[in-house]
């Protein structure tokens, strides 16, 4: 009988969710053994947890020979007979085996990126630091290969969602900047997943406010490490990451010496009008964690830098598609219109028939392409 109780508890983590990655967290079930394999869960890096020690036995066997790694099960036989995986790190993106446990035999079937050559890869290390408030922050920072870390430029890279987080592992995006020898700080501010209901708690209806006080501490923490270079220091960001780069040149101005905003909001205003149909049935839940315009219209305005224009300082680079369902194109546009207006310097790619981010590999290398030349222009030693 359900009694809707806990029985016994199978898995904890004191400092980490048991899921906290939702998009790469999940367990492992053999319907035919009738039993529970192992959980995948996020601390740092990614890790397994195994219920079933045969299965642990195999895994250990696979860890010896494919060597510092990480290890994500695709299938697995019923009898573990056969296992198919690939492996991972934060400088590979994915390698497919299929492993004969019987055999003891690794056969290789193929790499997603065949034309990367991992070596010239930069490693991504976590990282850590205490926010204003005293709240730890964790996160993720990526140094160029030969690059010695003291002094160099930054690209503080906060991530979308608000609620998503960064993972160890291979991003394009990180690995892109830190091969034109840009250091890379990837932070898991308040309201992330993966660190607990407190943590994810503090940041509701702090978008703007506290969540960009912990990336401000991030970056500050850089240049009192002595990593970062305060003169050259820009910000990236894409969706919520997009809002979170022009907030950070409103805000505080003259910490950047420049920023990049994909598919950013920049009107709550704005956003509420266009609300996507498909989404009305989480009002009541985005109002509970975001913001609420039938109260809230003073903090909306607070926290819509396309009323705060005049703050910026440093050169602001826009990209944004015609078609993005979840982040009108108008927000780019009213950005441009008041950067326009205040005679700052910009540059501005609208992007015909793409959504709420780029599938088109072609247009995706263009805009890297004029994104890197916007970096050469105000991230130099020179400026």
């Amino acid at each position: 009988m359900d009694e809707n109780r806990e029985i016994r508890v199978l898995f904890e983590d004191p400092d980490y969710d048991a899921f906290g990655d939702d998009e790469k967290d999940y367990f492992e079930y053999s319907f035919a053994n009738n039993k529970l394999m192992y959980l995948q869960h996020t601390t740092e890096k990614r890790e397994l947890h195994f219920f079933d020690k045969e299965l642990e036995c195999i895994y250990k066997k696979i860890k010896a020979k494919i060597g510092d790694y990480e290890i994500q099960f695709v299938s697995i036989a019923d009898d573990y007979s056969t296992i198919l995986f690939y492996k991972y790190s934060d400088r590979l993106e994915g390698t497919s085996y299929i492993y004969d446990s019987k055999q003891d035999k690794l056969e290789l079937l193929g790499n997603s990126t065949p034309w990367i050559n991992e070596k010239d890869m930069a490693k991504m290390k976590p990282i850590e630091y205490e926010s204003r408030d005293g709240l730890k922050i964790h996160g993720y920072l990526t140094i160029p290969n030969g690059v010695s870390p003291q002094n160099i430029p930054v690209i503080v890279f906060p991530h979308a969602g608000p609620e998503w987080r960064n993972s160890w592992g291979f991003n394009e995006f990180v690995q892109f900047f830190a091969n034109r020898g840009y250091a890379v700080l990837l932070v898991n501010f308040r309201g992330s997943e993966g660190y607990g209901k407190k943590f994810l708690h503090a940041g509701f209806r702090q978008r703007g406010l506290k969540i960009q006080d912990d990336i401000t501490d991030g970056v500050n923490w850089l240049i009192e490490q002595g990593i970062a270079d305060k003169n050259r220091i820009g910000i990236f960001g894409i969706s919520y990451g997009g809002y979170s780069a022009l907030v950070g040149l409103t805000l505080t101005p003259e910490l950047y010496a420049c920023g990049i905003d994909f598919w950013g909001i920049t009107n709550w205003f704005l956003w509420y009008e266009s609300f996507p149909p498909q989404w009305k049935r989480y009002l009541n839940e985005i109002h509970r964690r975001w913001i609420n315009p039938a109260t809230d219209s003073v903090q909306m305005h607070q926290t819509s830098h396309v009323f705060h224009a005049k703050n910026i300082k440093a050169p602001v680079f826009l990209g944004q598609s015609v078609n993005d369902r979840r982040v009108v194109y108008q927000h780019s546009e009213q950005m441009v219109e008041e950067l326009k207006k205040r005679n700052k310097v910009y540059e501005y790619v609208l992007l015909e028939g793409e959504g709420h981010a780029l599938s088109n590999e072609k247009k995706l290398i263009e805009l890297m392409t004029k994104v890197e030349a916007f970096l050469d222009n105000n991230m130099s030693m020179k400026n």
